[in-house]
């Protein structure tokens, strides 16, 4: 509820909005002539999806006349950061995609920069994290799978789509840590891809994922897999079959926002037009359209409540890579 007020409280402040020139209007239609997004990535990827998919809602709503993208690899999304930071002044109209890898690698170093050094402009969507188990698991709760992991530790492995220290591993820690077991000590394997760790779990070779809900639901929806548990404060309700850990007396929450950044020094009315042009969005058919293809939450937090949930999403991480001893 409170999201959806922050988005309409915005939408209703659009009308007084001045961006590259170009008034928003009191009728909702066009508030920008364009609007070019930076993409830390390669095509195909959730960034990439994120970035089209917003542009996509925007023209197709008349919000905006023209979406152009741009993708720069490298470096972990470093090098589009740093583009985006030198060029501030010629980059006036246009928003960077990012999302939770943006405070994850600022804290290892693996880039030189980190949100603080960019305009904050809202964080639109998110995708909650899962662990699942087969579908022919003889596992069918959280409480079963901690009894199994109690039972023979080294015996019990949860996999991921990621490297150890990556964001399935990270998730995969919080949860045991909440559930009140050392998150140093159970058996993690790593793989290159999502695709890869899936296949280990049906072949037995581990016992539990950990996945982005959105590719949790795919599956279960599929008949593959039965999700244990959700890192969201209550249920879904694009897929409420599936419980919360926090119903089962496991505080583990966290999502993998993702959301848009501009260049620093950018003037505040420019920032409250793109602010107000993302909230009128998110309230359209169009954009709904897109969320529910891709799967994701909308979680509108513009601003200072963006840098505030950044902030304690960056301690949330940085404790745990410490306990884990990646930091």
């Amino acid at each position: 509820m409170k999201m959806n007020l922050t988005r309409r409280a915005f939408a209703a402040a659009a009308v007084a909005a001045m961006s590259l020139g170009t008034p928003a209007l009191a009728d909702g239609h066009q508030q920008m002539d364009s609007i070019h997004f930076l993409i830390p990535g390669g095509a195909g990827g959730g960034w990439d999806g994120t970035a089209r998919g917003t542009g996509e809602a925007l023209v197709n709503s008349g919000l905006v006349g023209t979406a152009s993208f741009e993708n720069m690899s490298g470096g972990g999304g470093g090098v589009a950061i740093a583009h985006l930071i030198e060029n501030a002044e010629s980059s006036q109209g246009t928003l960077m995609v990012n999302s939770t890898p943006i405070v994850i690698r600022a804290l290892t170093g693996e880039i030189a920069q980190s949100f603080r050094d960019l305009t904050l402009v809202a964080g639109t969507v998110g995708d909650y994290a899962a662990l699942v188990v087969s579908a022919d698991s003889p596992l069918s709760s959280m409480d079963e799978a901690l009894a199994n992991y109690r039972e023979s530790p080294m015996d019990f492995a949860i996999g991921g789509g990621s490297v150890p220290g990556g964001m399935d591993h990270l998730v995969a820690a919080i949860v045991m840590q909440a559930a009140g077991e050392d998150p140093t000590a159970f058996n993690y394997i790593g793989y290159d891809a999502g695709g890869e760790a899936m296949a280990g779990l049906l072949s037995g070779e581990i016992d539990a994922l950990s996945t982005g809900f959105s590719e949790a639901v795919a599956l279960a929806e599929q008949g593959e897999v039965r999700i244990l548990g959700v890192t969201a404060p209550e249920r879904v309700a694009a897929y409420d079959a599936a419980p919360t850990f926090a119903e089962q007396g496991i505080d583990a929450q966290f999502v993998n926002w993702r959301g848009f950044f501009a260049a620093p020094g950018m003037p505040e009315e420019t920032v409250s037009a793109y602010q107000n042009l993302l909230a009128t969005m998110m309230d359209t058919p169009e954009w709904e359209a897109v969320r529910a293809r891709m799967g994701l939450v909308n979680i509108f937090r513009p601003g200072d409540e963006f840098e505030a949930f950044l902030e304690a999403q960056e301690t949330q991480i940085g404790d745990l890579m410490r306990d884990l001893g990646f930091l």
